[in-house]
């Protein structure tokens, strides 16, 4: 039975949820502020952390921040309605997935089905021993780190993903439909938007200068490119 942390200190919002979650076949462990809920979450280490963002004591976004810094357990953030700059945000520190305010249980339930096909998918596509080297970048793909002239890249969950696939076609276009599908699921439901925050993500740690890309280049469009360069072109 896969586990569900809720983390929310509205009551008119927790009772129904994890009721909604518990009649789905999920165990539901609720905190009501962030620092109880950050502890458990650690402790605990639930299949997926439902988060708000206005907490008692530590909000959303420092939780959000905190567990990514240790962990690669989905977390799908729960924002006010109309509020981007809140999504976005999410994104940024390392959710996975946002639900805007108010939202029905049944499209949460989706929500949260989605996102863990996708991690148990991305499980089984780890379990052949192999590894993938583009120029200056190898992949190791047993151990999931990435790596650039030998220095590690410090990757989120599905930032490795992206690098993966988009460094074994390398030098060919990917379509941005190919790396939703692949990397987030056919049945995604989330901003399609979240591709290109997460193309930056990967820009900013890749890239000499992320606003003219060398590795990752973009193809207007259509899609990405990871460009191969020889050693000479490195040298220059």
């Amino acid at each position: 039975m896969k586990h569900i942390l809720l983390i929310e200190d509205d009551d008119y919002i927790t009772r129904p949820v994890a009721r909604a979650l518990q009649e789905g076949g999920y165990e539901v462990s609720v905190a009501n502020d962030g620092e109880s809920g950050l502890v458990l979450a650690l402790e605990a280490r639930p299949d997926l952390v439902v988060l708000d963002i206005l907490l008692p004591g530590i909000d959303g976004w420092e939780v959000c921040r905190r567990l990514r810094a240790s962990s690669t357990i989905p977390i799908l953030m729960l924002t006010a309605l109309g509020e981007e700059v809140d999504r976005i945000l999410g994104l940024e520190l390392g959710a996975d997935d946002y639900l805007t305010k108010p939202f029905s249980t049944r499209e949460l339930l989706a929500r949260i089905g989605a996102t863990l096909r996708r991690v148990e998918l991305d499980r089984a596509d780890m379990e052949q021993s192999h590894s993938l080297s583009v120029g200056d970048v190898t992949i190791d793909l047993d151990k999931r780190q990435a790596f650039k002239q030998g220095k590690e890249l410090q990757l989120r969950y599905k930032e490795f993903e992206l690098l993966t696939l988009l460094v074994a076609r390398a030098d060919e276009v990917v379509p941005r439909a190919d790396l939703f599908d692949k990397v987030w699921g056919t049945d995604w439901l989330g901003d399609t938007r979240t591709l290109d925050v997460h193309i930056r993500w990967l820009r900013e740690k890749l890239e000499e200068d992320p606003s003219a890309p060398r590795y990752i280049l973009t193809v207007r469009g259509v899609g990405y490119r990871f460009a191969i360069h020889d050693d000479e072109d490195h040298a220059s």
